[in-house]
């Protein structure tokens, strides 16, 4: 699936460097002007770790906090947007 978000991001900051996190161009939801770093949606990660990967969902969250938002990798490290609702 191609997402109009990420690919109106690209072409409108063509000339900047972004930073995207493999395999998750579905959960992009903005970026952050002020600092250039692409904005994902938490939630939207963790579907695609559950569908794309067959994980749990606790698998999923797991391995997203710990291996995808957990990861430093410079200054234009992606920022993960905490979408998901608590019941």
């Amino acid at each position: 699936m191609e997402n109009r978000i990420l690919k109106g991001i690209l072409n409108y900051y063509e000339d900047e460097e972004l930073l995207l996190a493999d395999g998750f161009d579905d959960a992009v939801i903005g970026v952050d002007e002020s600092t250039m770093r692409i904005i994902y949606s938490s939630s939207r990660s963790i579907e695609i770790l559950i569908e794309r990967d067959n994980m749990t969902p606790d698998e999923a969250l797991e391995y997203f906090d710990y291996n995808v938002k957990g990861a430093y990798i410079g200054d234009k490290t992606p920022i993960w947007c905490e979408d998901m609702l608590i019941e």
